[in-house]
């Protein structure tokens, strides 16, 4: 017998089988007869309020505009001791190519090196290769240069909801 189950406990159960942060357009895919974004989204609260106040050992947050459940980051010295595979250390260039991008998408290797002023094109198959940035397109110029943004994984390794949320620059840093 399928009986009814309470949204919350069914998004719960979604977001704990999934590694990727879900948005509220594909959590409501999961149902035949899908509820308004709105319930969904007031479901997910419920959920995060009842996580924090049970006292569990993961949260729900909202990163890469999606949800994903994730461990608190107290109990990340026993995760470790167990996973073998940590997130992937970047090199001081890469995270220097990375803030240009970040910062200035969408952007070009010429772009990128005119800042930098040096030769970006290793870094920048490094960085795609770890799916951190990715090819937005061809700039509309002659010689149709690939365009570089940053990638969901992006926000997912920084815990970024958006963009929006990058700190800002300060003027005497930029210079």
């Amino acid at each position: 017998m399928n009986q009814p189950r309470p949204l919350k406990n069914i998004l719960e159960a979604i977001l704990f089988t999934m590694a990727e942060p879900l948005s509220l357009k594909t959590l409501a895919k999961a149902f035949e007869d899908p509820p308004a974004e709105k319930e969904i989204e007031a479901a997910l609260m419920e959920l995060r309020q009842e996580l924090l106040v049970e006292g569990r050992a993961f949260e729900l947050v909202e990163v890469a505009n999606g949800y994903q459940l994730r461990s608190k980051v107290a109990y990340a010295p026993w995760i470790k001791r167990l996973v073998s595979l940590r997130a992937p250390r970047l090199s001081r260039s890469a995270l220097e190519t990375l803030s240009i991008i970040a910062y200035k998408q969408p952007i070009t290797r010429v772009e990128i090196e005119q800042i930098r002023g040096v030769d970006s094109s290793s870094v920048l198959k490094t960085l795609l290769d770890r799916r951190i940035i990715r090819v937005l397109g061809k700039k509309d110029v002659p010689g149709h240069p690939l365009v570089y943004g940053t990638s969901k994984l992006f926000l997912e390794v920084f815990g970024l909801k958006n963009l929006s949320q990058l700190p800002p620059i300060e003027e005497n840093e930029a210079e």
